[in-house]
């Protein structure tokens, strides 16, 4: 909201005329102490939004930051290295067992 010189120099002679010389230091100390009230309440609100906001994302910042960790010990290829490596050589292989489509010797299920 955009106040002229002109425009506030109207307001300020409707507030001489209305409530007259007088008073008019006391209205614009309660005016200050109001308006100290309201920025110390719209502070306090403003901080607690903080704290409510902040709460979760530094949870979350820490539950990636374990998640990192982990991933850092991570190494798939190392269990599988392990696997090769302890895995006996077997010397004596099974032939592998003909499909019954190319065994002539399969009967397949009988039927009664």
């Amino acid at each position: 909201m955009e106040l002229s010189i002109g425009e506030m120099a109207l307001i300020a002679v409707a507030i001489v005329v209305l409530f007259g010389p007088d008073k008019l230091p006391q209205i614009a100390r309660d005016l200050g102490a109001g308006v100290r009230k309201m920025r110390g309440a719209v502070e306090d609100i403003k901080t607690e939004i903080m704290k409510e906001t902040d709460n979760p994302v530094s949870e979350i910042k820490r539950e990636i930051e374990k998640v990192k960790d982990a991933a850092k010990d991570f190494n798939p290829m190392k269990d599988i290295e392990k696997d090769v490596l302890t895995e006996p050589a077997s010397t004596t292989q099974e032939p592998p067992k003909p499909k019954p489509a190319d065994d002539e010797t399969y009967e397949g299920p009988v039927s009664r």
